[in-house]
Order: structure tokens, then C-alpha cells, then sequence
């Protein structure tokens, strides 16, 4: 009998509730100022209604938890960093993940009808509209680094570096390509692909906290790892929620997209997966540990991303060591 192990929920209140819960460390807050600053960036020029701005304002400010950019804004907080900056650095990120999601639903590569529970970019604009709106969300991520006034010309010139490493032929580009033409053929190329897809994502996030923060390269090592195994696991996470047994209005995007690719529960089945991704977690704990130590902001937040069904945090080694011999599933929010 197949295992109901990914049991997705509504992005809504519970997510919220739980986030509230941490002391008023104003999750929301950062949330809202971060999108408020995004539609900045992108207001409507006062002569124009036109498709292109819309395109770029929907595809970034569409329903999501933000996770990206909030995780840089916190992991730079529990450096010790306050920059004004942060918010702007932040925006970028979400910038590029937004033109990733634009592209990566495209009828030339994805062909998805349903991204966060509402019509594409490219179904709402038509393609070369969605086109050109992920290239200009690109264009103002890097616009918004190079411009960063707050942040001294060395470190500007770094985040722009690793923005650019990330988005190119070594980073998203390359994990496109690989999930579209790739072999695929073993675990290992797998582990790739979905390193390159999701993991340099959220690498970028932490790298770019290291970076503004000028933390010592141990720590921005131990970051960087964490990211890695945080988006292994979440890769599994999509895998076992394009199950097309799932429903699109609960997961917010469409079902049965890797049929006939290779993915980790495609490949090896929902019991190894499922085991691969209680390993993930735990790897992720470790080297989020090692970085931040006992700092709770971003421990906190990842802990909200990563949950049990029975309300129980598996972001902890002790909590995901008995929920797996429970048998417990695993829920985690929609990103």
C-alpha cells in the first residue's frame, strides 16, 4: 500500500500561527516589508498599464512564504548583521527565484498551467511577455546589488559575483538543462540535478548573509552545507508532491509533471526517499548548528518550514528519530 507520506497544507493560517508563536520576532513584518520594497522597485511608471510591469509585479508578488529572502534577512541577523541593505539584498534573491519559477513553467520546458495556486506567467501574458519579464526580474536583482549604497564596493562587487555564479551555466542554468536533457541514470546524478535546481537557491541566500555579514569562512561553509541539505530535502519534498494522487488546489501547482523523469521516488521508491529525506534534515540541523550555535531566529523559521503532521517539529535530530519509527509523515509548506 503507498505510503500518504507528503501530506500538504493550505499555505495559510497555521503557518502563520506558528510563526507568531516565536515571540514576536515579527516574521510577518519582515515578510510584508520585503514585498512592499519588491513593488517598489517594480511600481508602474505613471504613463503605462502595460503587460510587461504586471508580468514582472505577478510573478514576484505572487503568493509565497518568501523563504529565500527571509532566510538571508535572518541568518545576517544572527551574524550580527543590521544593514539597511538587507532588505534590497534580500529583494534580489526573491527576484531571481521569481524569474526561475517564470521560466521553468514554460511550455518549452515544464509546460505547467498552475504555479501558487494561480494561472502561470505565461498562461496569464502569453510566452514572450513571461520571457521578458523573467529577464527584466534578472535585470533588477543585479541593478539592485551594483546600487547597493550601504554595502562598501568590495562587498557589492562580491554579491554580485555570487548572484551571478548562481543564476548562470554552473547554477540554475545548468540544473534546467539537466532536468530537461540530462541522463540521469544514477542516485548520484539525481543528488546533482536537484542540487543545481533548488539547493544553489537557497546557497545563495546563506552565501550572500556570509558575505554582507563578513562572517569568517567556517561559518559560511557550515551555511552553505546546511542550504545544500535543506534543498536536497525539499526537492523530495516536490517529488513526492507532483504525485498526481495529490491535489493541485492544496499543493498550488500542477501533478504529475516528472512522470518519466528520474527523481529520487520515481527511482528508488517512496520508502528510500522518504529515508533520503529524514537524512537531509538531520544534515541540515548539523550544519545549521555548527554555524549559528544556540542563535534561534533562523532555527526558528527553518523549524516552521520543516513539520510533522502531528504538529511535532522534525527540524530537530531527537524529534525526526521518533517520528520516522513512528512512521510519522512529513508536511512542509508550501515554498
Amino acid at each position: 500500500m503507498r505510503l500518504n507520506f507528503i501530506n500538504f497544507r493550505p499555505a495559510g493560517r497555521r503557518m502563520t500561527t506558528q510563526i507568531r508563536r516565536f515571540g514576536g520576532f515579527g516574521i510577518d513584518q519582515l515578510r510584508q516589508q520585503l514585498e512592499e520594497r519588491i513593488g517598489q522597485h517594480l511600481a508602474h511608471s505613471p504613463d503605462q498599464a502595460d503587460l510587461l510591469t504586471l508580468a514582472m509585479r505577478a510573478g514576484a508578488l505572487s503568493a509565497g512564504k518568501r523563504m529565500r529572502p527571509l532566510l538571508l534577512m535572518l541568518v545576517a541577523r544572527d551574524l550580527g548583521c543590521e544593514s539597511e541593505a538587507l532588505v534590497d539584498v534580500a529583494c534580489a534573491v526573491e527576484m531571481v527565484h521569481a524569474a526561475s519559477l517564470i521560466l521553468d513553467d514554460m511550455p518549452c520546458m515544464d509546460n505547467a498551467m498552475l504555479r501558487r495556486g494561480k494561472p502561470t506567467i505565461h498562461v496569464q501574458f502569453g510566452e514572450d511577455v513571461a520571457v521578458l519579464a523573467a529577464i527584466g526580474l534578472l535585470s533588477r536583482a543585479f541593478g539592485l546589488l551594483a546600487t547597493a549604497r550601504e554595502v562598501p564596493a568590495e562587498v557589492r562587487a562580491r554579491l554580485v559575483a555570487k548572484l551571478a555564479e548562481t543564476v548562470g551555466d554552473q547554477g540554475l542554468v545548468k540544473g534546467q538543462f539537466l532536468d530537461l536533457r540530462g541522463s540521469r541514470q544514477s542516485a548520484a546524478d539525481i543528488a546533482v540535478t536537484n542540487e543545481l535546481k533548488t539547493g544553489v537557491l537557497l546557497g545563495v541566500a546563506v552565501d550572500m548573509a556570509a558575505i554582507i555579514a563578513e562572517t569568517d569562512d567556517c561559518v559560511a561553509q557550515s551555511l552553505r552545507a546546511f542550504a545544500l541539505a535543506a534543498g536536497q530535502a525539499f526537492q523530495i519534498r516536490d517529488d513526492f508532491q507532483d504525485d498526481v494522487a495529490n491535489d493541485s488546489a492544496i499543493t498550488g501547482k500542477d501533478t504529475g509533471k516528472d512522470l518519466g523523469k528520474r527523481t529520487f521516488v520515481n527511482t528508488l521508491g517512496y520508502d528510500e526517499a522518504r529515508r533520503r529525506l529524514d537524512h537531509h534534515l538531520l544534515e541540515a540541523e548539523r550544519h545549521l548548528s555548527a554555524a549559528l550555535g544556540g542563535k534561534g531566529h533562523t532555527r526558528r523559521f527553518v523549524a516552521g518550514l520543516f513539520t510533522r503532521t502531528n504538529g511535532v517539529e522534525a527540524f530537530t535530530p531527537a524529534a525526526t528519530a521518533h517520528l520516522h519509527a513512528a512512521g510519522a509523515g512529513v508536511s512542509l509548506a508550501r515554498h
